[in-house]
């Protein structure tokens, strides 16, 4: 056997698939997968090599599919996420449910809130075969069982008392990030733009919000309970105390599983905003973010494109661009930054302009992939043996 990098994108017209040797100097593109569809999310599942990819329509609306030969076939879940009315889950209506009246102030705690996409889907752990996560806007968690064949609601995190507070950021009210301890089945961490962290540590029954010393600069009070923009965070499986965020408002860093936040970018790197964050497969303490100039101006810093690395959790940063365009106005989406699980680690990055960037030798040296792509939303890297 021999081992194959694959990359997987996801754009605003449908999503392509990459594969090279470990060399990942010639890379092989596939045809357009989900032509004129919106994919949101491809992700390969280690454990079975089951493409799974979360899509939208304008027409049909959203749903998943799966592949299990590389994405020459899909077939589309028996039964795709959905909210389900509270009559239909036993459960009593939500704050949301309730907010929905008529003229003449009858509540119609009946009717749900409309499933507007899958933003991200997550394999479970080796430990808990045919499981898998979902994230989905508005924000909701799905989990399913069946391999993704079919999904179910989270509903204590759907009708958490904290819900109605939640405002959606820019892109929507979305659950964008799901995050699984590999040492503990009972424990993981959800985020919501803009609610922010929330963990649970009893297998879902219960979330507790973990914003402590994260800002909230748009809000009355900087550092509220929850409330915060969270643009993604990553974790590397073999430290699960130690998460990192990118947020609206810094780059952060919780050396305890969450309970409290260090700010690692104020003073040392040129901008607080950004999108992605992504860990070195093999460090740790190596993370990498995709820095903008501001909320107002989401485009490179200074018009100079470049990502940022820091070896010693984010105690200090190095600006690295080589092989990246001098002079660019960038703008690379929460999704849109992987890394391989190769030693010497791939980084790949997409663009709202198309453009499909990877570094070979853990960010020191970077080249183009692709060009003259659809806007890219998500990228996720994976390495197979075929």
């Amino acid at each position: 056997m021999s081992k194959q990098a694959m990359v997987f994108v996801g754009t605003s017209k449908g999503g392509f698939i990459f594969t090279s040797d470990p060399k990942r100097k010639k890379w092989q593109m596939s045809d357009i997968h989900f032509k004129s569809w919106n994919m949101m999310h491809m992700k390969l599942d280690p454990r079975d090599n089951r493409i799974h990819a979360a899509v939208s329509h304008f027409v049909y609306g959203p749903t998943t599919h799966y592949s299990d030969d590389f994405g020459k076939t899909w077939t589309q879940a028996k039964q795709v996420p959905v909210i389900p009315r509270p009559s239909q889950s036993g459960r009593p209506p939500s704050t949301v449910d309730e907010a929905f009246r008529s003229e003449g102030g009858e509540s119609i705690t009946d009717t749900p809130e409309k499933m507007i996409k899958v933003w991200n889907i997550t394999p479970g752990r080796a430990s808990e075969p045919d499981v898998l996560y979902a994230g989905a806007q508005p924000a909701s968690l799905f989990i399913s069982k069946d391999r993704g064949e079919t999904w179910e609601l989270n509903e204590p995190l759907f009708d958490h008392p904290h819900r109605g507070k939640w405002n959606p950021g820019n892109g929507g009210l979305c659950l964008h990030t799901i995050l699984l301890d590999p040492a503990n089945e009972k424990r993981m961490y959800i985020a919501v733009s803009a609610a922010g962290c929330y963990r649970t540590d009893d297998g879902g029954a219960t979330w507790t919000p973990q914003n402590k010393n994260v800002r909230a600069d748009f809000m009355p009070d900087k550092f509220p309970e929850f409330g915060q923009c969270v643009h993604k965070m990553a974790m590397h499986p073999s430290a699960p105390n130690l998460i990192y965020q990118q947020n609206h408002c810094g780059v952060y860093r919780s050396d305890n599983f969450g309970e409290d936040w260090v700010d690692i970018g104020d003073g040392r790197l040129p901008s607080r905003f950004g999108f992605p964050i992504a860990v070195h497969p093999t460090d740790p303490k190596t993370v990498y973010v995709v820095l903008e100039e501001s909320d107002e101006f989401r485009m490179s810093v200074d018009g100079r494109f470049a990502v940022w690395r820091s070896r010693d959790a984010g105690e200090s940063w190095q600006r690295m661009s080589k092989g990246l365009p001098e002079r660019a106005h960038l703008d690379v989406l929460r999704e849109a930054m992987a890394t391989d699980s190769f030693e010497d680690a791939g980084i790949y990055i997409g663009t709202n302009t198309g453009q499909l960037f990877y570094s070979r030798d853990s960010g020191e040296t970077w080249d183009l992939l692709a060009d003259f792509l659809p806007p890219i939303q998500s990228v996720e890297a994976a390495v197979v043996e075929m």
